[in-house]
């Protein structure tokens, strides 16, 4: 079976230029889920470059999961950790106490976001390179 690390990094990429594209567009929800998916599949790049399967969509979790080959700076933790936060309620209007999630998140949200989805994809490249 052939290794799909450089496709998994590739759409982590992609999905990092969305995230860009959706908050300079206002759609400051999507933003964040768009920067939590490409966090978790650049994440995910690392495990296959490795021979490792990873399941799941913490951010968090799959980069403690990380061979112990790997390092990760402390501060990616934190960024998971704020990521993992946008896999779900940026998408369903259950997910909050009340209104649609464009009402709950904005420009100050997506910003930090595809800051902290950027820091890790930068990470992952040279670990899938």
């Amino acid at each position: 079976m052939p290794n799909r690390a450089n496709d998994w990094y590739s759409q982590a990429e992609r999905d990092l230029a969305l995230a860009r594209s959706a908050a300079a567009d206002g759609f400051h929800e999507w933003a964040c889920f768009a920067a939590h998916q490409a966090a978790e599949k650049a994440v995910k790049a690392i495990h296959l470059h490795h021979g490792q399967e990873a399941w799941g969509h913490s951010v968090g979790r799959l980069l403690s999961e990380l061979p112990e080959v790997v390092t990760v700076p402390s501060e990616l933790g934190d960024s998971a950790q704020v990521l993992d936060t946008y896999y779900i309620p940026p998408r369903y209007p259950d997910s909050h106490p009340e209104g649609s999630p464009w009402e709950h998140y904005g420009p100050l949200q997506s910003r930090e976001a595809v800051e902290h989805a950027g820091a890790i994809v930068e990470f992952a490249r040279p670990q899938v390179a």
